[in-house]
């Protein structure tokens, strides 16, 4: 395996995994290698800096979170980033039992609060048509487990 960090024309950057140098080519000539951010395929490999690996007595490093984009490139992306970390610093994630809880609120039957979570669409909307006010989020959440 071997990890390319990409760019698109429109500069955005990400890192991909590939099964080998080849592979990537073959993708890439294919046009079946794209931006993560904004779908272009028209995508090239960015400068790297090289991963040494260190002594074989240390401690492994902690793997890079997998499918993580790198720094937000325009002031898009930051605003975007900075939304993201606003949520997830003032607002309780409540996974799955969003729709459970956002209900539960909008009832009075339970205190109210900021929350984020996961909610099929046709539960979402169901919400919506209910009065509940919900908005979908720009970015998935980080899905924080105990």
């Amino acid at each position: 395996m071997i990890q390319y960090t990409l760019k698109c024309t429109d500069g955005h950057r990400f890192d991909s995994w590939f099964q080998s140098a080849d592979a990537y080519d073959k993708l890439a000539g294919a046009g079946m290698v794209s931006c993560a951010i904004c779908g272009s395929s028209k995508v090239e490999k960015a400068i790297m800096t090289p991963r040494v690996r260190p002594a074989r007595t240390t401690s492994a490093p902690e793997a890079p979170q997998q499918g993580a984009l790198s720094e937000p490139a325009g002031a898009a992306e930051q605003a975007l980033a900075e939304l993201k970390r606003k949520i997830e610093e003032t607002s309780d994630y409540v996974g799955k039992d969003f729709v459970r809880e956002a209900r539960a609120m909008h009832d009075g039957d339970a205190p109210e609060r900021s929350i984020y979570g996961e909610a099929k669409p046709e539960d979402a909307r169901a919400l919506i048509e209910d009065g509940v006010p919900v908005t979908p989020l720009p970015f998935l959440p980080n899905r924080k487990t105990n």
